[in-house]
């Protein structure tokens, strides 16, 4: 599919199906703020995949249904062409950052992996980049033989009869009619282990948090993106990057917006998007200069005249960007909607989808218990069809890229069953947002019931999705659990 908006045989909805589920949690089980994932990254081939948690963790997990990982017996089993899914298995797991303290800002710097990258694998070994708040690192994995001595000459269990040793002229030599040779002992290779290694660290470029990484198609570069600037980095030096981009104010009362989202073009290595809190999306070339302050191109959707309000400009910050495996459309997410836009049309978005437009009367609540200000991510299948994003209760939605296709998408949950709730997003036009901004509430709760009578639960949201770079595969965080679906 090259225009990325699907065709009409691929309009009908999948019958999405639960695949997997690693880390579980039991019912009542209380879960601890360590183990909540928050990333989640397939790496190009779809072969493996990361997780990363507020605990600083990061969790690699691999294919295991392909021909490769099977040994013979399995391929004697499965000679005959089953119609499978992909499925995956634990793989290793290492302390990618520990909690630390600026002492000179005086500031707590916690943990948690904010972006997980994968970079092209050499020899064997995978290549991934990880980050927190204020420190991206890059970690070589790779299985390492366990080397263990096997064999010695000398009979523990008769000491005596090993000889002794003597000391003649400085050196040692062994007595008479004791060894007629002397042998090294032997060391053989039994077992392998995953061994993580910190290849580099890259520290202290950025004053704010960062929210994003991005690796350029060079395999040489990436960027890593904070609040207000954009850092170019070589993946083999850690000491020095360029700032590439910086909206920051002379004045920081004249601050207006913030970056929330970079990504470089999947294919041209010298073209990349960042998003704003205020909505916009803007196309940036470094060959035009080497401070990319102007853009090239700037995509943004005007709001209709008189429906702005108080909460217009927070639910319009665009909280995460995917470019298309192809790189023609740019995906993104803020609050209420996913929108779809071509990159060479930059007068409106081609497509937008209605997360959870029930939620629109509820915007003064949401407000309240700060649940407006959760940051969605959002994803694309390969062939560029369909698209999915999160939303609250551990829903997802699934959908189409076609103008003729059912804009309501599909609704499922992140659990063992996910058709148990089939959520239809219907507008109410009973209420504007200007009646919402005069009614302001103390101490709201954190549920909420849509047109269906479906109860939506603000604690409980799914932030983190990843779509398998070829296949009909979705991974999915809700909480501290990663669920797999298939379709």
């Amino acid at each position: 599919m090259n225009n990325g908006m699907g065709s009409d045989s691929d309009a009908a909805s999948l019958d999405w199906k639960f695949s997997q589920v690693f880390g579980e949690r039991a019912a009542g089980e209380e879960v601890q703020e360590v183990d909540i994932i928050s990333a989640i990254e397939f790496d190009k081939s779809g072969n493996h995949l990361a997780t990363g948690d507020r605990g600083g963790r990061v969790v690699l997990f691999e294919r295991t249904d392909l021909k490769d990982n099977l040994n013979r017996n399995d391929l004697e089993k499965t000679d005959y062409s089953v119609a499978t899914h992909p499925e995956f298995r634990y793989k290793t797991e290492f302390q990618s950052h520990e909690p630390e303290f600026d002492y000179l800002k005086s500031l707590e710097i916690e943990e948690k992996i904010n972006k997980i990258r994968w970079c092209q694998t050499a020899n064997g070994a995978l290549f991934l980049l990880s980050t927190n708040d204020k420190t991206i690192k890059f970690w070589k994995v790779q299985e390492k033989k366990v080397k263990k001595i096997s064999e010695m000459n000398l009979d523990p269990s008769n000491h005596r009869s090993n000889g002794s040793l003597s000391l003649s002229n400085g050196d040692f030599s062994f007595q008479p009619n004791t060894f007629d040779s002397l042998r090294l002992p032997l060391v053989s290779c039994q077992e392998t282990s995953l061994v993580a290694n910190c290849r580099r660290v890259y520290a202290h470029a950025h004053d704010y948090h960062i929210n994003s990484i991005s690796n350029n198609s060079d395999g040489e570069t990436f960027i890593s993106a904070d609040d207000l600037r954009i850092n170019l980095w070589n993946l083999e030096i850690s000491n020095q990057s360029f700032n590439i981009i910086d909206v920051k104010p002379t004045n920081m009362e004249d601050l207006t917006e913030v970056i929330t989202s970079a990504e470089f073009h999947p294919i041209h290595c010298n073209t990349l998007a960042y998003s704003s809190s205020k909505g916009s999306i803007r196309l940036v070339d470094l060959r035009q200069a080497a401070l990319c302050d102007n853009h090239s191109k700037v995509f943004e959707e005007h709001e209709a005249p008189g429906s702005r309000s108080f909460f217009t400009e927070i639910i319009a910050s665009v909280s995460d960007i995917k470019f298309s495996k192809d790189g023609r459309f740019i995906l993104s997410r803020d609050y209420m909607t996913l929108k779809l836009w071509d990159i060479n049309m930059d007068s409106g978005p081609v497509a937008t989808f209605k997360v959870h437009e029930n939620l629109r009367p509820k915007l003064c609540d949401l407000y309240e218990n700060d649940s407006i200000f959760d940051k969605f991510e959002c994803c694309q299948s390969g062939d560029g069809s369909r698209v999915a994003t999160g939303s609250y209760s551990n829903l997802f939605r699934v959908f189409e890229n076609n103008s003729s296709a059912n804009k309501e998408g599909t609704t499922l949950e992140a659990s063992r069953n996910p058709t148990r709730r089939q959520v239809q997003n219907q507008v109410k036009p009973t209420r504007t947002l200007s009646s919402l901004t005069r009614v302001v509430r103390r101490g709201t709760e954190n549920t909420a019931t849509d047109s269906n009578g479906n109860s939506f639960d603000f604690s409980t949201k799914l932030l983190h999705l990843a779509w398998h770079p070829s296949e009909n595969v979705i991974a999915c965080a809700a909480a501290n659990s990663l669920y797999m679906y298939y379709a």
